[in-house]
């Protein structure tokens, strides 16, 4: 999506709606183009996850039902993805059988004007509502709890005082298959279109891996249509998909699709009275058989015992009782209306999608798995201590943690998990300590988990200790751990390749995990392993404070030549965002030092839509740093505003007290509220992308354009920097500890805090009388900022004034 058509002159670009909190997007005079390329973002946010769980079962690795003609074995990640009508477009023709006019909706491939238009966002679903030639179309798309299917209506209503006839064509394109074996057709039996394929493959043990896998798609219908076509080529014709060949007949031709591209087209002629509404419904998915298929039908369109709702009905309520379980811990009623929106309904959802669906991936990243069921912490605590046993069973005896975590029994180590990375460990006690602080499970720690391939076992606080132990160990004569061919930053991926390099932000990031697990050890009355944890972390600060502060920043790291990179000498790349960020987490900085490298990012670094993650961004291939130099500048780890660096910076800052530079930058991470801003992002506020494009400074006009990929550690450090830093709310093995830090423009602000069982109103309150912050639970003031003894089931009305 290029970007969001600007509506009319004081007309708004998205609004509030309803109960259900949905953002709106209007235009009077013409639909924009990204409404199509939105559902199909709204749709994985929304991701069917106990449906992905299912397929998973019999087919360990996700796969596409509408598919795209990508190069073979050239694709990992598709930012700013450059989609066309073919796919992953659903939409619908509309033709008026006496006038022969033709418009599709919700706009793509037509791309008709139209009297008005809504796309609506909600929370379990969305809907278009779209006015064109005395016709009102709502269409609606919803997904369900168990099935990895799409529910789609739409309605069309006669507005005029005239009878109507029209055709109806519901398009689904399905896309190149498989070059071994594709086809599709009509089933009578089924009442839809369904298209086969053969996953392609070579070695013959992927036969055995593959022969389960749901390679069939299908589209269903409620209604018997009066014609089909399932070739997209005799579809298209000479006409394209904006003036299709076989619509301008008066019936599609009832094709079939022999090793050729299949599409999902239907046709039903109908005749509307003056003020009449007809509705179709359509089921959209993969299934392994035509068996599967038809246990679908009789599912979602079959007779069910409560005769006034049928499955189709009953699954669209019963997927959102499902989303309902994403509900995070915060509740927020501030000054910005629109943070409140976000915060309370779109980040713990994204979250949620992180934890239940492992990214849809079954070998995710260590980190990313890590991370992911850290912010699960604060929705369903149980899925966060599960995740990390699993993790901790797949650590090597000398405490390293493999490149993946393995969630499925038939899964193997794919793309970037065969490359080796160095900073796997330093996540377990980041990580955990949010796990602990939520729900004072401490037991966790003396849980036995065994050691990947060997019998040994021990407690998990063992692992923890040994995976310090490794990152101690890992280290070079100057005191700096090794990168070999990344840390956190995957693409870094030459700067220690031949075992020398070594790594500024995980040699900071190390002395932060040592720190964390010293207060745990502490905790657990382990003050000796405590004590040596902090010895080390006070070697590496000596170390790191000698060799990478650069006068007022820290440098990246060393390089396998001995190259001292990301300082004021280089021409690219003189600063990276992550040492920073996480010196201010770790506390090695000193007043002068803090305020030296606090300047220099916000002089470098920080743009109109966020922190960059490199300035300048590099040009051209730098060999003994990696195949980051080579990504366009601006765009992913090459200096954009890349939101996970971002987090980690904005939780440093609130952990040194930077709370008015914090919650600035935390509020560029979502688009808008302005509309110049949500038209340059090309993103609805319902998500955190991966990026924004950066390089503000070299190319203005394409900077702030959202990556539009959704899969992101950031949003679990937003969170935890809104419980922790803004709001602070954070929990201790005490209680409830707090600490805001609202920005001063703030004069109060709302929030219902659900923790241990408990929920907390809390009204903080701006009094220029105080010096110090004031609290109050249920009438009685504190003498420490902490609410201790909670009790489960409890209600605690909590009055926060502060100075």
């Amino acid at each position: 999506m290029k970007q969001i058509v600007k509506p009319m002159e004081d007309t708004p670009l998205i609004q509030a709606a309803d109960d259900n909190n949905r953002l709106e997007l209007l235009s009077p005079t013409s639909l924009p183009r990204a409404s199509a390329f939105l559902w199909n973002k709204w749709m994985m946010i929304h991701m069917n996850c106990r449906g992905y769980a299912v397929a998973q079962f019999m087919q360990p690795e996700p796969a596409k039902y509408a598919h795209a003609p990508n190069l073979e074995a050239k694709t990992f990640m598709q930012p700013e993805q450059p989609y066309y009508a073919h796919h992953p477009g659903r939409f619908f023709y509309i033709k008026d059988e006496d006038t022969g006019q033709l418009f599709s909706v919700p706009f793509e491939p037509v791309r008709s004007t139209v009297e008005s238009f809504t796309f609506s966002v909600g929370k379990n679903d969305i809907h278009w509502k779209i006015r064109k030639n005395n016709l009102l179309i709502e269409m609606c798309l919803s997904l369900t709890e168990n099935d990895l299917v799409e529910l789609w209506s739409i309605k069309v209503s006669n507005t005029s005082s005239d009878n109507r006839r029209l055709s109806i064509y519901p398009y689904f394109p399905v896309g190149y298959m498989s070059w071994m074996n594709q086809s599709g057709e009509y089933r009578a039996d089924l009442c839809g279109i369904v298209c086969s394929s053969v996953t392609p493959y070579q070695k013959y043990t992927d036969y055995f891996n593959n022969k389960d896998f749901k390679d069939k798609t299908f589209l269903i219908a409620d209604r018997i249509p009066d014609s089909w076509e399932v070739n997209q080529e005799i579809f298209e014709g000479e006409g394209g998909l904006h003036h299709p060949s076989a619509i301008q007949q008066q019936e599609l031709a009832k094709g079939n699709a022999w090793y050729e591209t299949p599409a999902c087209c239907m046709q039903y002629r109908i005749s509307v009275a003056a003020g009449m509404t007809e509705e179709y419904r359509f089921v959209f998915g993969p299934a392994k058989d035509e068996p599967e298929i038809a246990g679908i039908r009789q599912r979602y369109f079959g007779t069910h015992k409560n005769a006034h709702e049928d499955g189709f009905s009953l699954a669209k309520k019963e997927y959102a009782d499902y989303v309902a379980k994403g509900r995070g811990c915060l509740k927020i009623k501030t000054p910005d209306a629109e943070l409140d929106n976000f915060v309370n309904h779109w980040l713990p959802r994204q979250i949620f999608y992180h934890g239940e669906t492992n990214r849809l991936c079954t070998d995710p990243q260590t980190r990313n798995y890590l991370q992911d069921n850290m912010g699960m912490s604060y929705i369903n605590p149980n899925t966060t201590r599960q995740a990390f046993l699993i993790a901790l069973s797949q650590q090597h005896l000398n405490g390293e943690m493999p490149d993946g975590i393995l969630i499925e029994k038939n899964a193997a180590l794919k793309y970037i998990n065969q490359v080796p990375h160095t900073d796997h460990c330093v996540w377990l006690p980041i990580c955990i300590k949010a796990y602990l602080d939520e729900t004072n499970d401490f037991s966790i720690l003396d849980e036995i988990v065994p050691f990947a391939k060997t019998t040994e076992a021990a407690a998990v606080a063992e692992h923890i200790n040994r995976a310090m132990y490794w990152l101690i160990k890992d280290r070079d004569k100057r005191g700096l751990n090794f990168i070999n061919q990344g840390d956190w930053c995957d693409p870094m991926n030459m700067v220690g390749y031949k075992g020398i390099g070594v790594s500024g932000w995980l040699s900071i990031a190390v002395i932060y995990a040592l720190k964390v697990w010293a207060i745990i050890n502490e905790q657990i009355n382990q003050p000796e392993l405590a004590n040596e944890f902090l010895s080390a972390a006070d070697e590496m600060t000596t170390a790191v404070n000698k060799y990478l502060w650069n006068g007022n920043w820290y440098a990246r790291g060393i390089t396998d030549d001995n190259v001292v990179f990301g300082t004021s000498q280089d021409k690219e790349g003189q600063i990276f965002l992550n040492p920073q960020g996480w010196a201010l987490l770790s506390g090695i900085t000193d007043g002068v030092k803090r305020r030296a490298l606090i300047a220099a990012v916000e002089d470098h670094l920080e743009s109109p839509y966020g922190v960059e993650k490199i300035g300048p961004p590099f040009a051209a291939m730098r060999d003994d740093i990696g195949r980051v130099t080579q990504k366009f500048p601006g765009s992913a780890e090459n200096g954009s505003v890349y939101n996970h660096a971002s987090a980690f910076y904005i939780h440093g800052l609130y952990s040194v007290g930077e709370k008015e530079r914090a919650y600035r930058l935390l509020r560029k991470m979502i688009p808008g509220p302005n509309q110049d801003d949500l038209i340059q992002r090309g993103q609805l506020p319902v998500f955190i992308p991966n990026y924004y494009r950066g390089a503000y400074k070299q190319f203005p006009r394409t900077a702030g354009r959202s990556s539009q990929l959704f899969n992101t550690g950031t949003v679990h450090w937003f969170y935890r920097s809104l419980i922790d830093g803004l709001f602070g709310l954070r929990g201790d093995v005490n209680g409830l500890r707090i600490e805001p830090q609202l920005p001063s423009a703030w004069p109060e602000a709302m929030i219902t805090r659900y923790f241990r069982g408990a929920e907390f109103h809390i009204e903080m309150i701006r009094a220029s009388a105080h010096n110090a912050i004031r609290i109050l639970v249920d009438g009685v003031c504190l003498d420490e900022p902490v609410i201790t003894n909670i009790e489960a089931g409890k209600k605690y009305a909590v009055q926060v004034t502060l100075g």
